[in-house]
């Protein structure tokens, strides 16, 4: 551990994915190991680590906005640039003498032995460090109450729209002893929900284990705890995968990727499935768990998308009954197949479409929601505000808040769900079965 006469501060800001929160709650923890203070991003920091988005041309330019607000707040600060941006504009970023370092994503895991050197007096390229994109830290404090398991990075799928395996590389499957050593230890550090995460973790493949067969040993490690997988694409899993979520550990919930509703748009994104074969998972697991709860990803003004192909997507949108639709506009990015491709959508029909997306998801969220009233949730406690009332998800992944007596955060409380709060950011009001006041 290398000590300071006074302790440093460190900060924080996170854009994009999951895959990112996860590395940026083990670099939270590797540098409070090592002797730092973990500020707030908002607090004056001797050191700030921006961890970057590039999936859009919008992801960047909120990158640009967080790096030169950055500087500007901190101007005698240490500024490191890491995530998918540094990778994708290395050496854009590199030529802006503000920023300290820029990190790419196979070398996150060494920031704190870079930032170390530097206050060493040790001048240090990036580069001179092994490369490891599982060489993280199991996360003990972290930024979230529940924490991710990084089991999986890059991707091989190369649709024509997504720079990611530019980015992130090609996919490499962590071994299975790594990933069940790091879900005992980050259960022993008090955690009670663990999200499986990755870039594309339904190609998970590792020796004889997929990811089917993985999450089988995972649900079998003791502890309280339960299990959520982040974002999976609808060709990664075989028919049997549904049965996986029957284990009582398991959260009743998916997001699971569609993009488009048209088979012609989806043919074009080189997306290996049809909207017939994606309705079939979604049919396949509501036979099982009726309430099963499906959000997903929707590309609105892709190239080439007709107002017929458009129309097909808002049906399928509504028939698969998604919770919740993160809408995106297709936006160019410069060394994908579809940047080449003829029939560029305008930015205003990209609008118009990502509010009718929008619309009909607030509907599909409600009459989710809505159905779920007079069930029993089990819900992990996140926040509890000064009116004694708690803040949390249930297994279904619905927000939802109750009274409570208990002023413990990261706890289970079984609730009956009793009425939904509409509005921007709708959540249900629920009983806590074990008080009444």
């Amino acid at each position: 551990m290398f000590t300071f006469a006074v302790m440093k501060k460190v900060s924080f800001k996170t854009l994009g994915c999951r895959l990112n929160q996860y590395e940026t709650d083990a670099l939270v923890t590797r540098f409070h190991q090592e002797g730092y203070q973990v500020v707030d991003y908002s607090t004056p920091a001797d050191i700030t680590v921006i961890n970057t988005c590039t999936v859009t041309n919008q992801s960047d330019q909120k990158s640009r906005n967080i790096i030169n607000h950055t500087v500007r707040k901190n101007p005698k600060g240490l500024v490191v640039v890491t995530g998918c941006m540094a990778n994708n504009h290395k050496e854009q970023l590199e030529a802006n003498e503000k920023i300290t370092y820029v990190v790419d994503n196979e070398r996150k895991s060494q920031i704190v032995s870079l930032v170390d050197s530097h206050f060493k007096g040790e001048v240090v390229h990036p580069e001179t460090y092994p490369g490891n994109v599982f060489g993280f830290e199991t996360v003990d404090k972290s930024l979230h109450t529940r924490t991710s398991i990084k089991v999986q990075d890059g991707c091989d799928n190369f649709c024509t729209y997504c720079i990611v395996p530019s980015v992130r590389g090609r996919a490499v499957s962590r071994p299975l002893d790594e990933i069940l050593e790091n879900i005992r230890r980050v259960v022993d550090n008090g955690f009670k929900e663990i999200v499986i995460t990755g870039v594309n973790i339904g190609r998970y493949n590792f020796e004889q284990y997929n990811l089917e067969r993985a999450i089988e040993k995972i649900v079998e490690l003791p502890g309280d705890f339960r299990i959520r997988i982040s974002s999976m694409e609808p060709d990664g899993f075989g028919p049997e995968f549904h049965k996986v979520f029957q284990h009582p550990k398991m959260t009743p919930h998916l997001h699971l990727c569609i993009q488009s509703g048209s088979d012609l748009i989806l043919k074009k994104m080189r997306r290996m499935y049809t909207t017939r074969s994606f309705m079939d998972i979604l049919e396949s697991f509501r036979k099982e768990m009726s309430d099963f709860n499906f959000t997903t990803d929707v590309i609105v003004g892709f190239p080439g998308e007709s107002e017929h192909d458009f129309a097909e997507t808002a049906r399928i949108v509504r028939e698969a009954r998604f919770s919740h639709i993160h809408t995106f506009r297709y936006s160019r990015r410069e060394g994908t197949r579809a940047d080449r491709m003829e029939e560029q959508i305008v930015e205003r029909i990209k609008s118009e479409r990502s509010e009718v997306i929008r619309q009909i998801s607030e509907k599909n969220r409600l009459l989710y929601m809505n159905n779920m009233i007079g069930k029993t949730e089990r819900i992990l406690i996140e926040k509890l505000d000064n009116k004694g009332v708690a803040h949390g998800y249930g297994e279904h992944y619905l927000p939802v808040q109750f009274p409570t007596p208990v002023r413990t955060k990261n706890i289970y409380r079984d609730v009956i769900l009793e009425k939904v709060e509409p509005g921007d950011s709708p959540f249900i009001h629920a009983t806590d079965q074990s008080f009444n006041p």
